[in-house]
């Protein structure tokens, strides 16, 4: 019975793997449409963001089987319990990137008015904290997932840079207003992902160590 169980938790981790991997390369073809005012990157995001919404729904099903027809004893509930919870930020990530897609179809074919230089590192910081999150919970990696956690001060960090570059603009040219509240719209998505990625990142933390933002649960 254990190993059948046992069986069902590496498959549960090989199916958080492969949505990892989907709101990644959903991040990802967001980023680049984002930088080369690209339509097809921009729908391929959306189309992962459809994926990523079955892929959740699986998840679902596999963690309810598990508490449902195994018995698992406390440090299993928490890896459960953990996946369940992690499952639902990654599903939003993918609505973020698809939402960010939204916005680069809606600008195609409009010339920038700057250079993006800090929305894309802001991508790039975001796919790491979603990589490592995910890494860390699979690996079961305290220090890794307390990495993460850490990391989304940088993507807060590059938001306030993005506000204050786009806030500038509108003051230097008032007909600037409406591409710079799209782009700053794009940040905060950037920013609301690094922050799921690091409510991924505690409930890892949650599942190895039964406590949850510092608090036992």
């Amino acid at each position: 019975m254990r190993s059948r169980f046992d069986e069902q938790l590496d498959q549960l981790n090989k199916e958080l793997l492969e949505m990892g991997a989907l709101i990644e390369h959903a991040i990802e073809s967001a980023s680049q449409a984002l930088i080369s005012q690209d339509v097809v990157s921009a729908k391929k995001a959306i189309e992962f963001d459809r994926e990523v919404d079955q892929k959740e729904k699986d998840i679902e099903s596999l963690c309810l089987r598990l508490l449902l027809q195994q018995q698992p004893v406390a440090r299993d509930l928490r890896q459960i319990s953990a996946a369940l919870k992690m499952i639902t930020d990654m599903e939003r990530i993918g609505d973020q990137a698809a939402d960010i897609s939204e916005i680069v179809i809606y600008l195609a074919g409009t010339p920038y008015i700057t250079e993006l230089e800090y929305l894309p590192q802001m991508a790039d910081t975001a796919i790491r904290m979603v990589r490592g999150s995910i890494d860390a919970y699979v690996k079961k990696d305290l220090a890794l997932a307390k990495e993460i956690i850490d990391m989304d001060d940088i993507i807060d960090n590059l938001f306030v840079v993005v506000k204050n570059e786009l806030i500038g603009l509108i003051h230097d040219k008032v007909e600037n207003g409406e591409q710079a509240m799209d782009l700053l719209m794009v940040a905060k998505y950037f920013e609301r992902i690094g922050d799921h990625a690091q409510n991924i990142a505690e409930w890892v933390e949650f599942s190895i160590t039964g406590k949850h933002k510092g608090e036992q649960v």
